[in-house]
């Protein structure tokens, strides 16, 4: 596919994985390994790997503060590293990989709101917290940014508020229609960033992309719908649309700006959303 990536696919029951091995059978790229997983959310529960995935950085995971424990999702991370032929690194203290957003050049990107908050490590800082990412990811500047989206059961996960695009640019949402119920936490995300500068003491760019506007569900309860849940592959961009096609094709033709070698590809999330995330939520990178 355009994505040019190898693929493998982590399947837990018995049944799903005789299902799996007959759909992907004949699909080039995809390969498919039995292993043992609470929920589909491997970018939180699953391991950081670093340049050429020679090292694994593993987590302790708490269910998001307690909200949603399941068995097997403290351990994922070893089983994934495990099967990419690397022993993950353990860290002792909790930390979700959708929580933080990286430049691949010591700058991470995080919100207050998650990683600061007393359902995780209770007596974080930011200096604690700083050094706790130096340690395990090799952090030299980490950019606090302040509250995620609203109902966000992770506790304002950044990879729905902000990511790096390039090299010193950021990516942020701007409100999309009147009644957008994130477009203060927007715009002061997007002033926030534009007074900060990375790990070179570069400046930042802000790259505003519209949301999806007011996403609401069954109970009319608005709920954390956001293009910046995107999965950056080898060939492609992989956008969340939520039923407004304008401002998913006004998202994908900024991201073209900064992802000139990549196709920018809209694909339904709606479903996936249902569960509180998108395709980053339900993916790892491991860099060749």
């Amino acid at each position: 596919g355009p994505g040019r990536e190898q693929v493998r696919l982590l399947v837990g029951k018995a049944e799903a994985l005789d299902d799996a091995d007959a759909r992907f059978a004949d699909v080039e790229g995809v390969t498919v390994v039995e292993g043992q997983f609470g929920d589909i959310w491997l970018r939180d529960t699953g391991p950081i790997f670093g340049k050429g995935s020679e090292t694994a950085a593993a987590f302790r995971f708490n269910g998001w503060g307690g909200k949603y424990e399941l068995p097997f999702d403290d351990t994922v991370a070893d089983q994934i590293g495990r099967a990419a032929g690397v022993e993950p690194d353990r860290n002792d203290f909790i930390l979700e990989g959708g929580a933080l957003d990286h430049d691949g050049s010591g700058t991470i990107l995080t919100t207050r709101q998650c990683l600061l908050n007393a359902n995780r490590n209770t007596a974080w800082t930011e200096t604690v917290a700083e050094e706790a990412l130096a340690e395990a990811l090799g952090a030299t500047k980490v950019l606090w940014l302040g509250d995620g989206l609203l109902n966000d059961h992770t506790d304002g996960h950044v990879d729905n508020l902000a990511r790096f695009v390039a090299p010193g640019i950021v990516a942020c949402p701007i409100a999309w229609g009147t009644n957008d119920p994130n477009a203060e936490v927007y715009d002061a995300t997007a002033r926030a960033l534009s007074a900060m500068t990375d790990a070179d003491d570069g400046p930042i760019h802000v790259l505003r992309i519209p949301s999806p506007g007011l996403i609401v569900n069954d109970d009319e309860k608005p709920v954390p719908a956001s293009h910046m849940n995107f999965l950056i592959a080898n060939g492609a961009v992989i956008v969340p649309s939520y039923g407004d096609e304008t401002a998913a094709r006004l998202a994908c033709e900024a991201l073209e700006t900064v992802f000139p070698d990549r196709q920018v590809i809209a694909l339904p999330s709606t479903a996936i959303l249902t569960g509180g995330g998108s395709f980053h939520c339900i993916s790892q990178q491991e860099p060749a």
